[in-house]
């Protein structure tokens, strides 16, 4: 994560942490987690010997331990002491032979980790796009949020993820969804980008995609100003060219 990223993001992490749950319920208000007890690395340590092995195969990406565990009755859904399932843990460590075998099987796209975190959002947010794509075909929810209330189509222009976003965008993520930092794609792709060639063809994506270049940000700023101020001028005209066309 950069430091002008960080920096804002701990200034929004100062509002209440409700509002910053994908969920609309922090970690005391959720749902009891199962009663399994967990080590320090937040392996599960559960008596289900067999969902252990699909969690730790998941982590390593050994695809044949985790189609064994599956055989000997695995918990698909089972969760370690992060609440991440075997699918958000291939997907982390992007293990796509993996996490595309527990898509087939019936792991659950959305499901979410202790930190508002889903296979779906996060492979939207790092580009693994081919688990990303897996994950739309087996029902995602495009709509998903994470804990900053934001889409998986908003981290994807951050980091200017520029085939990640078309895919995002192909499979109706809502293009001008604003999340709690008072952000949209568009903004994000501006604000914590570095104006070169990826966040160009981003904002271009974007627009293309139907963004709204009228929306300010959280104080009032527009996207032109807020490109103008930090001299990006290719984006500039790209967001003149379209609000003299909208």
């Amino acid at each position: 994560m950069s430091a002008t990223r960080r920096a804002l993001l701990l200034s929004a992490l100062a509002l209440p942490l409700a509002a910053c749950t994908a969920g609309g319920q922090d970690r005391e208000g959720a749902s009891p987690a199962p009663q399994d007890t967990t080590d320090r690395t937040g392996t599960a340590m559960s008596t289900d010997a067999p969902t252990t092995a699909l969690l730790d195969a998941a982590r390593t990406g050994e695809t044949e331990a985790a189609r064994a565990a599956l055989a000997d009755g695995a918990d698909l859904d089972g969760r370690d002491g992060d609440g991440r399932t075997a699918l958000l843990l291939a997907t982390r460590a992007d293990h796509v032979e993996l996490a595309l075998l527990l898509l087939e099987d019936g792991a659950d796209p959305d499901a979410k980790d202790d930190i508002q975190d889903s296979a779906f959002l996060y492979a939207g947010a790092e580009g693994r796009d081919e688990i990303l794509s897996a994950a739309i075909a087996h029902g995602a929810d495009v709509r998903s949020t994470n804990r900053y209330g934001g889409t998986a189509l908003i981290p994807a222009s951050e980091h200017g993820h520029t085939s990640t976003v078309a895919i995002l965008l192909e499979a109706g993520v809502p293009v001008d969804h604003v999340n709690n930092l008072g952000w949209t794609a568009l903004h994000e792709a501006i604000v914590l980008g570095d104006g070169g060639p990826d966040q160009v063809e981003t904002v271009r994506l974007l627009l293309a995609g139907g963004a709204d270049p009228s929306i300010p940000d959280g104080n009032g700023t527009s996207p032109r100003d807020l490109a103008a101020q930090r001299g990006f001028d290719e984006i500039v005209a790209l967001l003149e060219d379209a609000e003299d066309r909208a």
